[in-house]
């Protein structure tokens, strides 16, 4: 275990193996703020599936009720006449073999890539250079779709992609310490209930197994769900 300040180990001793409520969990995380930035707050699921089975593996897409309190930078991959479309609903760069190029030779200062089917033959070629970086477009979760931009205005707003870990782990931030408790605790739900809602046919046994949430730079909470 690397270094803990003095910070955390104070609030650590605040907090135990025993299980919470949500709203009391919140509470608890929103009350370790004598940083001096807003923390986000992660949500990190613990699922009772076999990543080695890839029926079993999630990933997927989700528009939280209150948002995630950032805006994402996204760009969009498309044909020339949705260019001026795209980058009205939010895009920080559009179009596609002048996109493809800048990419490949380097540059990388976007969270989420959004590409109309029409352009995916192009797109495809930069799998090696986008899939390692988790930003390659898919219709998996989303970013590969024919309503480009709704999807762009969605992802700027903060739409949330999620994937699990090899472990079977699924983390996404869920808000922000300043939120409200309120807000916070209905982002987690809408989120837990998402993950509830597509539980893989072939998964047996416990499907969740754990639930905790953390802030940036301060201990976890386990949830009683």
């Amino acid at each position: 275990m690397g270094y803990r300040s003095k910070r955390y180990r104070k609030e650590a001793e605040q907090v135990n193996d025993k299980p919470m409520p949500l709203a009391d969990a919140v509470e608890k995380i929103k009350s370790f703020n004598s940083l001096k930035f807003d923390q986000s707050i992660n949500c990190v699921v613990s699922l009772g599936i076999d990543t080695k089975a890839p029926e079993q593996n999630l990933r997927g897409s989700l528009s939280l009720p209150h948002g995630i309190g950032k805006q994402k930078k996204v760009i969009a991959f498309c044909e020339d006449g949705d260019i001026e479309a795209a980058k009205v609903a939010g895009a920080i760069e559009a179009g596609c073999d002048e996109l493809v190029k800048k990419i490949n030779g380097g540059w990388m200062d976007f969270d989420v890539a959004i590409a109309s089917p029409k352009v995916m033959g192009k797109v495809g070629k930069l799998g090696k250079v986008l899939g390692p970086q988790g930003k390659m477009p898919s219709p998996k979760n989303g970013t590969v779709t024919a309503d480009l931009m709704t999807a762009v205005k969605e992802f700027t707003a903060g739409k949330i992609e999620f994937k699990n870990d090899a472990g079977g782990n699924i983390q996404v931030v869920v808000g922000k310490q300043s939120f409200e408790k309120e807000k916070l605790v209905a982002n987690i739900e809408v989120f837990i209930a998402h993950i509830v809602r597509i539980k893989p046919v072939a998964a047996k046994g416990t499907y969740i197994r754990k639930v905790c949430i953390s802030a940036t730079m301060s201990p976890a909470v386990i949830l009683n769900i």
